[in-house]
């Protein structure tokens, strides 16, 4: 039976940027899929590269994790054949590829939940509402809200020390436009990062601390982290507070703070029999990969959806400017 993978683990292969062939291969004559982007969608790329290598000899994966902003301009400039990506693709990078020449297939491939974390002694932040986390992170803070007891007057007259998503990090756009109402719009007096073992050991080290990142990250230290519960107030979603969780994620009552993750497959890198041939293994095993390394998978429904966008090459994006932002991923598949 196959061992589960350790995140922690493969975040230590990133330098080595998964360029390793499978045994017995021959690396200077190997066909090489290059894919970048978002450090969320990473792991689960680089679980797919090691498994698609070990089947495919002769092909050579290379993933990188330069974050989703960075990853959409290689992509519109033509460098990467895919890129991964924890936001859709925003209109100006949407002009970009399109001014290259560039179309592409959009694959969500698994959901993540942002988790907001604290030091494992703090008893008091057992739940903040989406407001109270607004008032905390929006740009008007800076400056001004600096204390536990500015959130609410019976929480401890202690400073607060912030730790979150660097600002060319997908997470921090996620973040902001979900809690603040803004992409991204934030105060910037924290201590911010997009490597998410950084945001863990810091939040970890810091009694008064409080941070946000990827559900897998804080399952893989729960031991050292502590998990907010968030309530959206929507009466609708039952009362009080929801942990994130696989099963909170999955069911949508994790509000606002549950996402799709994707994959985006340049059209024209799909006239090379490797690239389709992995990109058919990443959806065919990306959901089994993807909860192995601490993410949620797709739907048994959604998964098959995604796998017709692909057959069908469907351009463009699920997400435009019209889209109803409560729609549910199925809903946008089925359009």
């Amino acid at each position: 039976m196959k061992q589960p993978r350790a995140l922690g683990a493969l975040l230590l292969l990133a330098p080595l940027a998964v360029g390793l062939t499978a045994c017995g291969g021959s690396t200077s004559s190997a066909s090489v899929i290059d894919i970048d982007g978002s450090s969320t969608v990473f792991p689960i790329s680089e679980a797919v590269a090691e498994e698609f290598q070990a089947a495919h000899e002769g092909t050579r994966v290379t993933v990188g994790e330069s974050g989703s902003s960075a990853g959409y301009q290689k992509f519109c400039r033509g460098e990467i054949a895919i890129t991964g990506a924890s936001r859709p693709i925003r209109q100006s990078e949407i002009d970009a590829c399109g001014q290259a020449g560039i179309g592409f297939v959009e694959l969500p491939v698994a959901y993540d939940g942002l988790t907001v974390v604290v030091h494992p002694s703090n008893t008091w932040a057992e739940t903040m509402t989406v407001a109270e986390l607004k008032r905390l992170w929006e740009p008007a803070a800076q400056g001004t809200i600096s204390r536990w007891n500015q959130i609410r007057p019976d929480w401890p007259d202690r400073e607060i020390h912030l730790f979150g998503a660097g600002t060319a990090s997908g997470t921090f756009d996620y973040f902001t436009e979900a809690i603040v109402g803004e992409s991204k719009a934030s105060r910037g007096d924290y201590t911010a990062s997009e490597n998410d073992n950084a945001l863990v050991q810091g939040v970890a080290g810091d009694p008064n601390a409080l941070g946000y990142f990827g559900l897998a990250y804080y399952e893989q230290n729960q031991d050292k982290l502590k998990a907010v519960a968030v309530d959206d107030e929507d009466p609708t979603n039952g009362a009080g507070g929801i942990l994130p969780s696989i099963e909170t994620v999955k069911g949508g009552t994790y509000r606002p703070l549950s996402r799709p993750l994707f994959i985006y497959v340049a059209a024209s890198a799909l006239e090379r029999a490797e690239v389709q041939q992995f990109v058919d293994f990443y959806l065919t095993n990306g959901a089994d990969l993807a909860a192995e390394v601490g993410y949620v998978p797709l739907s048994g429904t959604e998964q098959t959806l995604v796998q017709q966008r692909f057959a069908n090459r469907t351009p463009g994006t699920m997400f435009t400017a019209g889209a109803s932002q409560t729609a549910s991923l199925e809903e946008l598949l089925k359009r």
